[in-house]
């Protein structure tokens, strides 16, 4: 299954879920605030006020995971996950909200002296099929969100325990006003209050330490790096980085290898190391590695450095040194290595006259060349098998 695919299929099921669990809130709301006016619960009214509080967060959790799972775009070339993200941000702030009005208004009834009434035995039937109710919905959400790896969704589902929990406290004091304890049902939904507050705290900070690009947990990232260091090829990993994207991990790291394999194959080792990285980190959705010819970790970074010249530079500044040299001038091919802050320099040639051998050859370049303080290592090579 392709990507795209995958997303449309984790979309469906998000929203399908969360569609489930609006119609009972809708549902279990509208029995809450119906039991609460009939009794006089003030600790009733105000979670089934919750309740409708969910059913808004449940439609724009399905506007949120519907646009947050498209494919990246022009405008948007990570993915829009960070939509999902926002949305878990504003929930977390919907709940504080809601939590703070209904903390404000049982404190005053409390602190007023008003005192509820025996709610019957019809109340506490209410409230024990809402709390059935939410602690379904709330295991069934977060099962498919753990499933499709959406955070959003798994907000979602603990605001539905927020809910349940809120419903349990409200039954406690519905049973204690039944037997006279009139007080415990404002501070019930007092203590309903801090609860959600609590849940709406917990969404921010998880929300706005992805906003600010958290890496992933100290242990995920080791093995990510233990990972990297097992694919043949691999002399070292550095610079490893992480971060979220709603449901999805990108991940930058630096990829050491032999310093004059070719660009092809330190590529190809790179691309094993991404392979590897996915088969382990399914939630992989960007890898991005950088290879590097020596272990760098902790140096200047290269643009910062002095800069060392390019091929044409090279060239034209050894013909300037070599220009009298023969065996410069019969070349056939010329490697560069950029190591260590020098450029190692390969002369390729057919062959050399039968009075002549490779190491007075090399010997003449290098002394043709010693003001050229960048030059490192210097080979000539003739045919295969020979240098």
């Amino acid at each position: 299954m392709s990507t795209l695919q995958n997303r449309s299929l984790q979309a469906r099921q998000a929203n399908r879920v969360t569609l489930i669990g609006a119609g009972i809130d809708l549902v279990v709301g509208l029995a809450k605030l119906v039991a609460g006016w009939l009794v006089g619960s003030a600790a009733l009214i105000a979670d089934g006020i919750h309740s409708f509080s969910d059913i808004v967060t449940d439609l724009f959790v399905v506007a949120a995971t519907h646009f947050g799972r498209q494919a990246p775009d022009s405008d948007h070339p990570y993915g829009h996950g960070r939509i999902e993200t926002l949305a878990t941000l504003w929930l977390g702030g919907m709940l504080i909200f809601i939590a703070g009005g209904i903390a404000w208004s049982s404190l005053t009834r409390l602190l007023d002296g008003g005192a509820a009434t025996a709610p019957g035995i019809w109340a506490i039937i209410v409230a024990v099929l809402a709390l059935l109710a939410k602690e379904w919905i709330f295991r069934y959400t977060l099962r498919v969100a753990r499933k499709i790896d959406s955070r959003l969704l798994e907000a979602n589902a603990w605001h539905s325990r927020s809910d349940a929990l809120s419903t349990l406290v409200v039954l406690v004091g519905l049973v204690a006003a039944q037997f006279g304890i009139g007080w415990m049902d404002a501070a019930a939904a007092i203590v309903v209050g801090v609860m959600v507050g609590q849940v709406g705290g917990r969404l921010l900070w998880e929300s706005g330490q992805e906003l600010v690009d958290t890496a992933l947990p100290a242990d995920q990232q080791h093995t990510l790096h233990q990972t990297a260091m097992t694919v043949p090829g691999v002399e070292g990993v550095h610079d490893l980085r992480t971060r979220r994207i709603g449901g999805e991990v990108l991940l930058d790291l630096h990829i050491v290898v032999a310093p004059r394999v070719t660009v092809s194959e330190a590529h190809e080792i790179g691309n094993a190391v991404s392979r590897q990285l996915r088969d382990v980190h399914p939630n992989l959705f960007d890898v991005t590695f950088h290879i590097d010819p020596q272990d760098d970790a902790g140096e200047t970074e290269h643009s910062l450095r002095p800069a060392l010249p390019l091929r044409d530079d090279v060239e034209n500044l050894l013909d300037e040194a070599w220009h009298g040299i023969d065996l410069w001038h019969e070349r056939i091919a010329l490697n560069l290595h950029y190591i260590d802050e020098h450029i190692d320099v390969s002369i390729y040639i057919d062959g050399l006259p039968d009075d002549r051998n490779l190491d007075d050859a090399a010997r003449e370049l290098r002394d043709a060349a010693s003001a050229l303080t960048w030059l490192g290592r210097l080979r000539i090579w003739q045919g295969p098998g020979k240098s």
